[in-house]
């Protein structure tokens, strides 16, 4: 029996370039009994992923701004959803006075890079790290080490897919970013051998469930973890709780 409360903490949603609104996304979740989710702004809305020398300029800051504010603008009207804020090279710090429960820093290697030498990055995520903003960071190998070891040490950070596109599992697992306290993954298509022995690693309270909508389907992603035939207590905490958990961190701080 599934417990009342389940969360996809990764859901993509947006009606810019990429079209998913959150009316073809509802119907998805009601039907598996998913009760709310995790929301980020699609790639596509915040840079042309198909060119590597991608530069800002305003009129994508003012898509990136609408791509965000889509995901708000559904919290506010009651959507029950946990509207992430999607970073790139403006390092619009002054973004988190919004009420963001989370953010996302997303590029793969083949992709435009952030400019992580800018100042403005080192304060961002001084910033986020003050507000126990859980990031989920997907990024290259490399990029991934560094930014958890040198430059947020101490953020609460969710890695996806089990690191399936970081460098992938076992790397990770070598170069000992799970041990992290502060480091966590999510589920979104990684294979459940992948999800047992993290489990058996880490222990449960390290996981949280995610689909990846629109790569990975919320109700094939949830059955995965299903099929793990976890104890009732710890499919709760991958479901929904060890997610809550990381959210209320960030609660009421200013």
């Amino acid at each position: 029996m599934r417990p009342s409360q389940i969360i996809d903490s990764h859901i993509h949603c947006g009606i810019q370039h990429a079209h998913l609104p959150i009316d073809d996304i509802r119907p998805l979740l009601r039907e598996e009994g998913i009760t709310s989710a995790c929301m980020f702004a699609p790639v596509e809305d915040v840079y042309d992923r198909d060119d590597p020398g991608f530069e800002d300029t305003a009129l994508w800051r003012q898509t990136r701004h609408r791509a965000n504010r889509y995901l708000l603008d559904l919290a506010d009207q009651g959507e029950m959803i946990f509207p992430y804020l999607f970073v790139w090279n403006d390092f619009a710090v002054e973004e988190l006075k919004h009420p963001y429960r989370g953010i996302k820093w997303h590029r793969h290697t083949d992709e435009p890079v952030y400019h992580y030498q800018d100042p403005r990055c080192t304060i961002l995520i001084e910033e986020i790290t003050r507000r126990r903003l859980p990031i989920v960071l997907e990024e290259s190998f490399h990029h991934t080490c560094t930014f958890i070891e040198r430059l947020a040490p101490k953020a609460l950070i969710i890695i996806p897919h089990l690191g399936g596109l970081n460098g992938g599992y076992r790397a990770l697992d070598e170069a000992g970013i799970w041990r992290r306290e502060n480091v966590f993954a999510d589920t979104a298509l990684a294979s459940t051998s992948e999800m047992r022995h993290f489990i058996g690693k880490y222990g449960a309270d390290k996981l949280l469930f995610g689909s990846d909508y629109p790569f990975g389907d919320p109700g094939g992603e949830l059955r995965k973890i299903e099929r793990l035939q976890l104890s009732s207590e710890d499919f709760a905490k991958v479901v929904a709780g060890n997610l809550l958990n990381l959210l209320r961190e960030g609660e009421g701080l200013a």
